[in-house]
């Protein structure tokens, strides 16, 4: 008997690599692991600069049919119109600058000058998510914006833990992880501010690979003017899984604070794999369903001010960010997230 050949489609940046991009290769991994399937994954090269292509990306996405493939499951914009006859959408976020951008001031789109580009996008989504055979989403928040801006509705299916076994637990460190792409919409420049705040206990690493060059120099800027390179320290590449891990299971505690997140966010779920305590901001979004102010973790206003009492109180008090790890560690426990089941639903 043929094996079941999955196609997994995501959008291609060119030299970038973040959430999405881990989760389509160990999803791929994931259904190769098991008997009778097969899978692979296609990147298809995007770009929304100038936005006067956004349309030209739709019709390009929308025209290509996929054969030779018994099950498509396309994750993200413009890379879930591809046509195919049992396609699942796992839909990790739209194109956020014609929504919730949008509405919070922070897209390049205007609803003045850009109407046709907005009107395109929206009816071309409406359109793929009624033709797809099922359409999940990463977490409730990406549920909500789906409901309402589209008046469609899906499932939760939360993506799993990637290699969970580099996550256990290690030895408490001094220092602060901050994991994740380096951009300005996760908003690294706030932790360093509220590293330097917090007083010469707090130590923070920031590790990631970046996305914008100006905010890289921004950030080596603020520690050199500020003589921080003893507490502050910058490690702006690709690193490997076991570095990461390393990174994260062996802190004090793991932070991360990008705005309006559309799901647990990988960095916070390694964190509360690692059982390590989790600090975050009010305007987080799906983080705050693992980050529990005072319970797993502390959550603050997204100032510099308020993340730095943060700092200072897990910096001096070791015994709460040993007390506030444990119960993410249970809570994430708990949630039972597993691969199994996660590509049980997809190909169900």
């Amino acid at each position: 008997m043929s094996p079941l050949k999955v196609l997994i489609v995501n959008n291609a940046v060119p030299f970038t690599w973040g959430g999405a991009e881990e989760l389509a290769a160990n999803l791929a991994r994931e259904i190769n692991a098991r008997n009778g399937m097969e899978a692979e994954v296609m990147r298809i090269p995007f770009a929304w600069q100038p936005k006067e292509r956004l349309v030209a990306e739709i019709l390009l996405n929308r025209s290509l049919n996929i054969h030779n493939v018994d099950r498509v499951i396309a994750l993200k914009f413009p890379a879930y119109y591809v046509n195919h006859h049992h396609k699942t959408i796992w839909l990790l976020h739209q194109f956020r600058q014609a929504y919730d951008l949008l509405d919070n001031g922070q897209s390049f789109l205007s609803r003045d000058t850009d109407s046709d580009i907005l009107t395109a996008i929206r009816e071309a989504d409406n359109a793929c998510f009624d033709g797809a055979r099922k359409v999940f989403a990463n977490s409730p928040v990406t549920e909500a914006r789906l409901k309402r801006y589209n008046g469609r509705t899906c499932q939760v299916l939360y993506p799993p833990l990637n290699d969970a076994a580099l996550f256990e637990p290690g030895d408490y460190g001094d220092y602060i992880f901050a994991g994740g792409r380096v951009d300005p919409g996760k908003r690294q420049h706030l932790l360093a501010e509220a590293a330097l705040k917090a007083g010469r206990d707090c130590k923070l690493v920031i590790a990631g690979p970046a996305t914008d060059e100006a905010y890289v120099a921004r950030l080596h800027a603020f520690v050199e003017e500020h003589d921080l390179k003893d507490r502050v320290r910058l490690q702006i590449r690709m690193h490997s899984r076991e570095e990461i891990a390393n990174l994260a299971r062996n802190a004090l505690a793991c932070a991360y604070i990008p705005f309006d997140e559309d799901s647990l966010g990988y960095v916070t779920m390694e964190g509360a794999a690692a059982a390590r305590a989790l600090i975050t901001t009010t305007d987080s979004g799906g983080l705050l369903e693992l980050v529990k102010d005072g319970e797993t973790g502390l959550v603050t206003a997204p100032t510099a001010d308020a993340l730095a009492g943060a700092f200072g109180k897990v910096s001096s008090d070791h015994a709460l960010a040993r007390k506030l790890g444990k119960a993410a560690r249970s809570l994430w426990d708990a949630k039972d997230i597993t691969w199994d089941a996660t590509i049980r639903r997809l190909l169900g």
